[in-house]
C-alpha cells in the first residue's frame, strides 16, 4: 500500500491530507450536531414551565444561555420579551445568525475539499503524462519502466483524489441537509415561544380592562 501511494507522487501529501481533514471534519461536526445536543426536544416544554410558574429569573436565562445552541436563541429572546412581540423577534434573528455560523463550522473546509482533490489528482495525471513524454523524446519508447512509471503516477494520483472528493461530497451534502433541518425546528420552537408568550400577554391585559 505505501509503495502505491509513494509511487503517486509528492502531489499524494497533500491528498492525504485532505483525506485527513476530511475524516476529522465529518466526526467532528456529527458529534456537534446531535439533535440532544443542539436543540433537545424537551427544552422549549422546559422554559414555559418556568414562565407560567414566574421562575424565570435573569440567572436562569443565563444558565439557558449556556446549555445549547436552541438555549441561547430562546435566552436572547426571552431577554428582550418584555419590549414587545418585533423587539424579540429581532433578538431572535440576531443569535440564530450567530447560531447558524456556528452550526456551518468546517462545512466550507468539507466543499473545498471535495473540489480541489479532483484538481489535485488530475494535476499529478497532467504532471505524469509529461514525465512519460519526456521520457519518450529522451530515450524513445525502449525504456518501458519509465514510461510504467509515469503512466502509474497520473492514474494514482486521479484515483487517489476522486477516492478522497467523492465522500468529501457526500458528506457536506448530508451535513448541510442536518443543519437545515435542525434550524426549521429550531425556528418552529422560537415562533411557538413567541407566539406564547405574547398571546398569553394580550389575554391578560384584557382581563385587566
Amino acid at each position: 500500500m505505501f509503495d502505491i501511494l509513494k509511487s503517486g507522487g509528492w502531489l499524494m501529501v497533500p491528498i492525504l491530507l485532505c483525506s485527513v481533514l476530511v475524516l476529522g471534519i465529518v466526526v467532528e461536526r456529527y458529534w456537534a450536531l446531535r439533535k440532544s445536543k443542539v436543540a433537545p426536544k424537551e427544552l422549549l416544554g422546559k422554559v414555559w414551565h418556568l414562565i407560567k410558574q414566574n421562575q424565570l429569573d435573569a440567572s436562569k436565562i443565563k444558565a439557558l444561555k449556556t446549555e445549547n445552541l436552541l438555549g441561547q436563541i430562546l435566552a436572547a429572546g426571552l431577554s428582550n420579551s418584555k419590549h414587545g412581540r418585533e423587539v424579540m423577534k429581532d433578538s431572535i434573528e440576531e443569535a440564530a445568525s450567530h447560531v447558524v455560523h456556528e452550526m456551518e463550522r468546517f462545512l466550507s473546509t468539507l466543499g473545498t475539499i471535495a473540489a480541489i482533490t479532483p484538481l489535485l489528482g488530475l494535476l499529478g495525471t497532467v504532471l505524469g503524462m509529461i514525465e512519460v513524454f519526456t521520457a519518450i523524446m529522451i530515450q524513445g519508447t525502449g525504456n518501458a519502466g519509465v514510461l510504467a512509471g509515469g503512466i502509474s503516477q497520473a492514474l494514482i494520483t486521479t484515483a487517489a483524489g476522486l477516492t478522497v472528493a467523492i465522500p468529501a461530497l457526500v458528506f457536506h451534502r448530508a451535513l448541510t441537509r442536518r443543519v437545515d433541518e435542525l434550524l426549521v425546528g429550531m425556528e418552529q420552537d422560537c415562533i411557538k415561544l413567541v407566539d406564547a408568550m405574547h398571546n398569553d400577554r394580550h389575554v391578560v391585559e384584557s382581563n385587566k380592562k
